[in-house]
C-alpha cells in the first residue's frame, strides 16, 4: 500500500457537513493526526462540541454562498463533504430538497476547489447507491447516485467516493430512537422489519476517511463501509432494547400498512423518524458486496462492542 506522509500533504482539511455525527467524530481523528480542520456552519452554537479540540477552527459561513465557499476552499489543502440529509419532499426524480443537498452542492463544491485549486475532495455517498448510476429504490438513493456522478465527470478533481451503510455510534438515529421507542410503548409495528443491514462503526468511518487522505491509491476509487455483521430491523431493534434495558415486542407489518405506518410519520409533527422514501430505500438490503478494501485499513468494529455501553450510559433502560 502506497502511503503519502502526513506531515507533507494535506493539513488543512476542510469538512463541510463537521458539525454533525460523522463529522465530529473525524474531526477528532483529524486533530490526531495534527492536521488543522475548518468546520463551516451557518450556526456555530450547532458545532460548539467541537471547540474542546485544538486544531479545529468553526467558521459562521454559508455553503450554499459561492464567494463564502471559495474562501473556504481556498484556505484548504482537501475538501470532505459529509453533506446528507434523510428527508425531502416528494418530485421526481428526487425533490428539491435532496437536490440541493445530494447533487447541486456536491457540484458547487468541485467548482470551488476548480476555481481555488485544490484538487483532493472525498464525498459521503450510501451503501445501495448503484455503480450504474441507477439506483431507482428511493429519492434519497437516486439524489446520492446524482452527485457521485458530479465527481466522476469533474476534471481534475482527485475525489475518492465512500459509500457506508447505516452508520451506529453514541449520537446515532437509529439504536437510540429504537432504544427510545421501547421505553414507552408496549408493542411497536415496524416496517420492512425483514430488510437486512450491514451497520458500520461511526469511528471506522472516520478512519476510512483519513485513510483516503493518507493513500493516494484511494483517488478516483469508491469504497462500501460496513459492520463485520448482517442483521435484520427487527434484529437490531431488539438488540437496541435488551441493551438499554427495555424490551418490547415487534409487530412486522405487511407493505401496504408499512407504507401507511411510513406516511403518518412522515406528517406527524417534530422530528420525523420515518417517511415513505426511507420506507423506499428499505426495499432493497443495505449490505456490502463484500470486506472493506485492505486500501482502507479498517478491521471494522462490531455493533456489540459499541452500543451497549452508549445506551446504558445514556439512561435509556
Amino acid at each position: 500500500m502506497t502511503q503519502m506522509g502526513v506531515g507533507m500533504d494535506y493539513r488543512r482539511v476542510l469538512v463541510i457537513g463537521g458539525s454533525g455525527f460523522v463529522g465530529a467524530s473525524l474531526a477528532e481523528r483529524l486533530v490526531e493526526t495534527n492536521r488543522a480542520v475548518i468546520v463551516p456552519t451557518r450556526r456555530p452554537l450547532r458545532a460548539a462540541h467541537l471547540r474542546p479540540l485544538p486544531t479545529v477552527e468553526i467558521c459562521a459561513a454559508n455553503i450554499h454562498d459561492d464567494s463564502e465557499l471559495d474562501g473556504l476552499v481556498a484556505r484548504s489543502d482537501a475538501v470532505v463533504n459529509l453533506v446528507g440529509i434523510l428527508h425531502g419532499s416528494s418530485a421526481e426524480p428526487f425533490g428539491a430538497e435532496f437536490a440541493s443537498a445530494h447533487v447541486a452542492l456536491p457540484s458547487r463544491i468541485v467548482a470551488a476547489c476548480a476555481r481555488q485549486g485544490v484538487r483532493r475532495f472525498i464525498h459521503m455517498s450510501a451503501l445501495g447507491v448503484a455503480d450504474d448510476g441507477h439506483s431507482g429504490a428511493s429519492m434519497y438513493l437516486r439524489s446520492k447516485a446524482a452527485g457521485e456522478q458530479v465527481l466522476r465527470e469533474a476534471p481534475g478533481i482527485e475525489w475518492t467516493i465512500l459509500r457506508p451503510s447505516v452508520i451506529f455510534g453514541p449520537r446515532d438515529k437509529l439504536m437510540n430512537t429504537f432504544a427510545t421507542l421501547q421505553r414507552f410503548a408496549p408493542v411497536v409495528p415496524l416496517a420492512r422489519a425483514g430488510t437486512r443491514l450491514q451497520p458500520v462503526y461511526v469511528g471506522d468511518v472516520a478512519q476510512a476517511i483519513v485513510a483516503c487522505l493518507e493513500n493516494r491509491a484511494t483517488i478516483g476509487h469508491c469504497y462500501e463501509l460496513a459492520g463485520p455483521q448482517v442483521f435484520t430491523l427487527a434484529e437490531l431493534f431488539a438488540l437496541a432494547g435488551l441493551w438499554a434495558g427495555r424490551t418490547a415486542p415487534v409487530l412486522p407489518l405487511p407493505d401496504p400498512l408499512g407504507w401507511l405506518q411510513a406516511a403518518a410519520l412522515e406528517f406527524a409533527p417534530g422530528p420525523t423518524i420515518m417517511s415513505r422514501d426511507n420506507f423506499d430505500s428499505l426495499a432493497i438490503d443495505n449490505v456490502a458486496s463484500g470486506p472493506i478494501d485492505p486500501d482502507l485499513g479498517i478491521d471494522p468494529t462490531p455493533l456489540a462492542a459499541i452500543v451497549p455501553g452508549y445506551l446504558a450510559r445514556r439512561g435509556l433502560g
